[in-house]
């Protein structure tokens, strides 16, 4: 095994083989202590997108908050998905289906596209062009702005989708999707995600879709694997120990060595960033 190959695997907790009852328990567990521990939070925030990881930790956190309503009847908990389109989204049947197997104590609609367009309009007001790809990174941070502007009216707390295969290769927008106060299935690869949900027996077609971000006008639903130039697979192949090609795990230690302040907190005096 390469040696950085073993340092990420150590970093990001990948285990190659998962109990998926295990691991679903750990993940409720960590939504249920959370909101437990902390108290006056009352409930759970996630943007659904019709994607497998949205969908995943979507049914975790209903599950999570099922459990703490049994075991405290005089709490209000739940859980409130948000639906953040941004003006018509092409794979909107798919958002639905996921909202459908998540059944969501409560559904939120806010379209980004009006705030997300005037946020660009000002912007080239003064002088600031705004290629596609940067109003891909604003429509994130947008989506960000309105969960926890939800969350901090409903005494919440806005989880994160971020998993193995994205931290990894730095694939989410820094203070967009990569923002959360929780993160469920972090350690997890994409392939250990589609085990969760197949146990709970979640509709195939969500977890088997092509994965995409889905945030540039000029590159509608590309395709997560296009956009990295290696696929889930040999990045989870990666990540469990196994052997991939050179080339292969070149482009995934190079998406890790530049994207390693995503993975950080705002740089101090205090931090040896650079070693």
């Amino acid at each position: 095994m390469r040696s950085l190959q073993a340092e990420i695997m150590e970093f990001l907790k990948v285990q190659p083989i998962i109990d998926p009852q295990e691991e679903i328990e750990r993940s409720i567990q960590l939504m249920m202590d959370y909101l437990s521990y902390h108290s006056g939070l009352t409930s759970l925030v996630l943007g659904i997108s019709g994607g497998q990881d949205s969908t995943l930790v979507g049914k975790l956190a209903q599950m999570a908050i099922d459990r703490l309503r049994q075991a405290h009847p005089a709490i209000n908990y739940r859980f409130i998905a948000v639906r953040l389109p941004y003006g018509d989204q092409l794979d909107q049947a798919d958002a639905q289906a996921a909202l459908d197997y998540i059944k969501a104590d409560q559904v939120i609609t806010v379209n980004i596209k009006s705030s997300t367009d005037k946020t660009v309009q000002s912007l080239q007001e003064a002088g600031q062009e705004i290629s596609d790809f940067n109003k891909g990174n604003i429509k994130a941070r947008m989506r960000m702005i309105i969960q926890y502007a939800i969350a901090g009216q409903n005494q919440g707390v806005v989880l994160g989708t971020d998993h193995a295969a994205e931290s990894v290769t730095g694939f989410f927008t820094k203070y967009g999707d990569g923002a959360a106060d929780l993160m469920p299935i972090w350690r997890l690869t994409k392939s250990q995600g589609r085990q969760l949900l197949a146990y709970l027996d979640c509709p195939p077609a969500l977890y088997k879709k092509v994965p995409t971000a889905d945030l540039e006008d000029q590159r509608p639903m590309q395709s997560d694997e296009e956009a990295l130039g290696v696929s889930y697979d040999e990045i989870d192949q990666y990540l469990m120990g196994q052997a991939v090609s050179e080339s292969t795990a070149r482009v995934i230690e190079n998406w890790y060595l530049k994207t390693k302040h995503k993975r950080h907190l705002p740089i101090t005096v205090f931090d040896d960033f650079w070693k």
